[in-house]
């Protein structure tokens, strides 16, 4: 089995931290936060880059966890309207 680092050398770019807002085939709304787990950031990225890595990871994913639980509060509310 490959390592996750020659998995991550071999793209040529990588998700380093995503929100999505799906529709599934019965129509309800998903959030989905998804990017590379930060506990082994460190198999890929190194010095200056691991730490960038990690200052965007740690500042944006609380934000995004806000929006996912603001979007499923408003889903809920309007569902249930």
């Amino acid at each position: 089995m490959k390592s996750f680092k020659e998995i991550f050398m071999k793209a040529k770019e990588a998700n380093i931290l995503s929100f999505k807002i799906l529709v599934n085939h019965s129509g309800a709304i998903i959030t989905e936060i998804g990017g590379l787990p930060e506990d082994r950031l460190h198999e890929v990225f190194k010095g200056d880059e691991l730490v960038l890595v990690r200052k965007i990871i740690r500042d944006a994913k609380p934000k995004l966890e806000k929006m996912h639980d603001f979007l499923e509060k408003e889903l809920t509310a309007f569902s249930t309207t």
